[in-house]
């Protein structure tokens, strides 16, 4: 499993959905995405990064949070998850 944010270079509200995880103190990593280079990932994410998604092994998406999203609700939807 990995946790990826989808966001694109010069994206402050990426840049909030990174601090914001970062403030939880999480262990799992954050992989960041640049859905830019991608076209398959700049049509699906294109006008809704940030999205905070958990991947399965084989790559594919099973879970995303798309912003906006508070603190609590961050927070709720990893536990959710199972991430720590």
């Amino acid at each position: 499993m990995t946790l990826v944010l989808f966001s694109t270079e010069g994206c402050h509200l990426c840049e909030q959905a990174w601090a914001l995880y970062q403030s939880l103190g999480y262990q799992t990593p954050l992989n960041s995405q640049d859905i830019a280079f991608d076209d398959a990932l700049f049509e699906r994410y294109g006008v809704t990064i940030p999205v905070i998604a958990i991947r399965d092994q084989s790559g594919t998406v099973r879970a995303e949070l798309g912003w906006p999203f508070d603190h609590t609700q961050l927070q709720a939807w990893l536990t959710q998850h199972g991430i720590d």
